[in-house]
């Protein structure tokens, strides 16, 4: 059904917790590619002894250089964006799909919601981080943590089409390696016409919070904002806040922003800002 695409760097012990999850609380069969960055700590092994597709490098790339890799692997119609960090809930699957054929189309952005330990959509605690992770735990209340369809999501794991994937020239590398690639590629799905940016509320992941990009060893954090800023004219709070209405419930495909003395007072603060940019 899906490609599932996750780029990894030496995470071996999550990396295996978020495929297990896939293999076992998927409602049908989905390729799994990963782009392994180094893999020095066994996930290259890993990758090859389990038959899993998967591009490699040996130094770390980035995350958006990774998952453009692993996405030229894809034979799927349709391609979801995942962390290593992330544990799938049962049936998540199942209310995707459901979802895209409900819809008819291929112009949208879907998206799941995202259960935390101090933070995400929804905060309950299953484990920080691996050592403390109480799988039986969320297994007995993620049908009961209640969220609702959230309007202008931006985040992984996220669900496109593979054409409109490489329409917009899938992730940006020059957000590498990764902070604001999430709103680039939305702002790129907003360019091409895409007005369905849903988070799904049944879609539900359990995320140990970031680890992926906190790995700070290997690749200097990129200043995303100012990227962003400076290649859209807008901040990542201005496209939010009046582009994708983010963290509001979901009332439907969005419209063009709505021209206010407000709209037009931050927009002139982001252009004088962009100005001061080097």
């Amino acid at each position: 059904m899906f490609s599932i695409l996750i780029p990894t760097f030496n995470n071996l012990n999550y990396l295996k917790i978020c495929i297990d999850s896939i293999k076992k609380n998927s409602k049908y069969d989905h390729e799994i590619i990963l782009h392994v960055n180094d893999g020095a700590d066994g996930t290259f092994n890993y990758a090859k002894e389990n038959n899993l597709k998967h591009t490699h490098s040996y130094k770390n790339v980035g995350l958006c250089t990774a998952i453009n890799s692993a996405a030229k692997l894809s034979s799927s119609k349709y391609i979801l964006y995942a962390h290593d960090d992330m544990y799938f809930c049962p049936e998540w699957d199942l209310h995707l799909i459901n979802e895209v054929n409900s819809l008819g189309h291929n112009n949208f952005y879907l998206s799941g919601t995202m259960i935390e330990p101090n933070s995400g959509h929804i905060i309950f605690n299953c484990g920080e981080d691996i050592t403390s992770f109480n799988e039986k735990k969320l297994l007995s209340n993620y049908k009961n943590l209640n969220y609702y369809n959230h309007q202008g999501t931006h985040f992984a794991p996220h669900l496109v089409s593979k054409e409109m994937w490489f329409r917009v020239g899938g992730f940006s590398e020059e957000f590498n390696p990764g902070i604001a690639s999430d709103p680039d590629f939305n702002m790129k799905l907003w360019k091409q016409g895409v007005r369905i940016f849903k988070g799904l509320a049944n879609f539900k992941v359990y995320h140990f919070g970031s680890v992926t990009t906190r790995k700070k060893y290997g690749f200097k954090q990129n200043r995303g904002d100012k990227t962003f800023l400076k290649k859209w004219g807008i901040s990542i709070k201005f496209f939010k806040k009046y582009y994708l209405q983010s963290k509001t419930k979901y009332m439907g495909p969005l419209t063009e922003p709505k021209i206010t003395l407000n709209y037009l007072f931050e927009l002139i603060l982001c252009k004088i800002r962009r100005i001061f940019i080097f």
